[in-house]
């Protein structure tokens, strides 16, 4: 028999899209995070491959807000967020939006600020959605310098595949 190992987790990064379902995995991150005197991060990734999503117009110029508007509206979304869903920590909640791909993004911060423990939804997507698009939390689990919890949506039905 091996010696018991003490898990203790200080930091715990939750990125958010501010989806429902996001929020839902918000709940674990915060109850891990009292539980174990933790400060909770929430990132969020202005997904950069939003311009390879919109429309053109007829001089094949980009239909989508620049950058830096995009970044000041996810600034405000993420004070809103916060302000809803991050009082009445025992420390308080450290915010930041960034622009990249997102599971490069949060594994970087996860790096960048030595985060114990990443707390993510997962879409649970299956298939050709799944080739086609790929999958953050799949990526992040893969990538990550530390363990990973996916939460997956409480209204998804497993089937066998």
């Amino acid at each position: 028999m091996g010696r018991i190992m003490s898990i203790t987790f200080s930091k715990i990064l939750h990125p958010t899209d501010f989806s429902e379902l996001s929020l839902h995995a918000l709940g674990f991150a915060r109850r891990l995070a009292e539980a174990f005197d933790a400060q909770l991060h929430c990132l969020h990734v202005i997904d950069e491959a939003y311009q390879y999503w919109s429309a053109v117009g007829p001089e094949m110029a980009p239909v989508t807000p620049p950058v830096e508007d995009l970044t000041t509206l996810a600034d405000g979304q993420m004070q809103r967020f916060a302000d809803d869903h991050l009082i009445g920590l025992k420390y308080p909640a450290i915010t930041k939006v960034v622009f990249g791909k997102p599971f490069a993004e949060i594994v970087r911060y996860a790096r960048e600020t030595s985060i114990d423990l990443i707390v993510l939804a997962t879409h649970g997507r299956g298939g050709l959605t799944h080739v086609l698009l790929g999958s953050t939390a799949e990526k992040v689990v893969r990538k990550a310098p530390c363990p990973v919890l996916t939460v997956r949506d409480p209204k998804h039905e497993f089937t066998m595949p």
